[in-house]
């Protein structure tokens, strides 16, 4: 909500004070219309901000960068940690292959014992479904990382978390980002 007293924005949940030094409480915000009205509060809808997706979006209006950004200061140099390394803020590449990785071993670790026992038990072998299942989680991840690198612009890379379709508008399938095998 964006409610102003004068030229001040008073935010929800917050205690405020009137030019009469009330101090008003911070549950103001269950207040009818009329209360608020009454003690000067006016509705102001230019304040609300555009809504956008944090994911992809610093702001409605600028989006993230897709690609890895090394941080420089003001006079163009760069940033460097405590070990003397040069910042880098990730890109949303790089971001979303890390959570498709993660996405990938969260998927294999609950059979990885199976691939364990087979290299340290002799006359054990991986159970066929689960050797296929598991090439096809490999494969699903090295798809959807090759889409995110194949994305040539922020369009194409938020196409990529758009499921498919029918006519009616009914999803057909999985994004393409989410695009995993069924789970064993």
């Amino acid at each position: 909500m964006a409610y102003k007293y004068g030229h001040k924005t008073i935010r929800l949940g917050r205690g405020w004070t009137d030019n009469d030094g009330i101090q008003h409480p911070a549950n103001w915000g269950s207040w009818s219309e009329a209360e608020k009205t009454a003690a000067g509060l006016v509705w102001d809808a230019s304040a609300t901000p555009a809504p956008y997706d944090n994911r992809f979006w610093w702001d409605a209006n600028t989006a993230k960068a897709l690609d890895d950004v090394n941080e420089v200061d003001g006079d163009n140099n760069p940033i460097l940690d405590e070990n003397g390394d040069q910042l880098v803020t990730l890109g949303l590449k790089s971001v979303w292959k890390n959570l498709t990785k993660e996405r990938a071993g969260n998927l294999l670790a609950p059979t990885d014992w199976h691939v364990v026992k087979a290299a340290e038990v002799a006359d054990y072998t991986v159970p066929t479904e689960i050797a296929q299942w598991r090439q096809s989680v490999r494969t699903a991840s090295n798809t959807i990382e090759a889409a995110i690198d194949g994305a040539a612009d922020h369009a194409a890379f938020l196409a990529l978390h758009d499921a498919p379709v029918d006519a009616d508008g009914v999803p057909t399938g999985n994004a393409p980002i989410n695009d995993w095998p069924d789970e064993l």
